[in-house]
């Protein structure tokens, strides 16, 4: 079986957080909005349905969690989840918090406007954070 690698597209756009019992959170390295990924760390899956139904189900768990701390911890207007996968087809889970004074309200944040990196000590800030209440390593 082959072992789980991160598509080099999440490895250079994003900062791992770390290790969900199914999925690597990451967080995307775009500061204009809390914006977090889960990776199951399953080897070539492209669609939720490719998996098995109990990693479907631990996926979805993890999904909440991550929704109930990330709408918690921002407060935020509204939760936008997908998977797109035009562009790196790994299964990837978006989760990005929303707020009706952010710069590309109410339309997609995809090529809204150029990226704005997070400086070091604000994205590992984000990161302790989420480790802390998700109690993840």
């Amino acid at each position: 079986m082959p072992s789980f690698t991160l598509h080099e597209t999440l490895q250079k756009d994003c900062f791992v957080v770390g290790d969900f019992p199914l999925s690597q959170l990451l967080l995307n390295n775009e500061s204009s909005y809390p914006w977090f990924i889960l990776v199951p760390r399953v080897p070539d899956v492209q669609e939720i349905y490719h998996l098995p139904l109990s990693k479907q189900q631990q996926l979805w768990t993890e999904s909440r969690q991550l929704s109930e701390w990330l709408m918690k911890h921002y407060q935020g207007d509204k939760l936008n989840i997908a998977t797109i996968g035009n562009i790196v087809p790994q299964l990837h889970f978006h989760h990005i918090v929303r707020f009706q004074s952010d710069r590309a309200w109410p339309k997609p944040v995809w090529g809204a406007f150029p990226s704005v990196p997070y400086p070091t000590h604000i994205a590992q800030q984000s990161i302790q954070e989420a480790r802390h209440y998700l109690q993840i390593k």
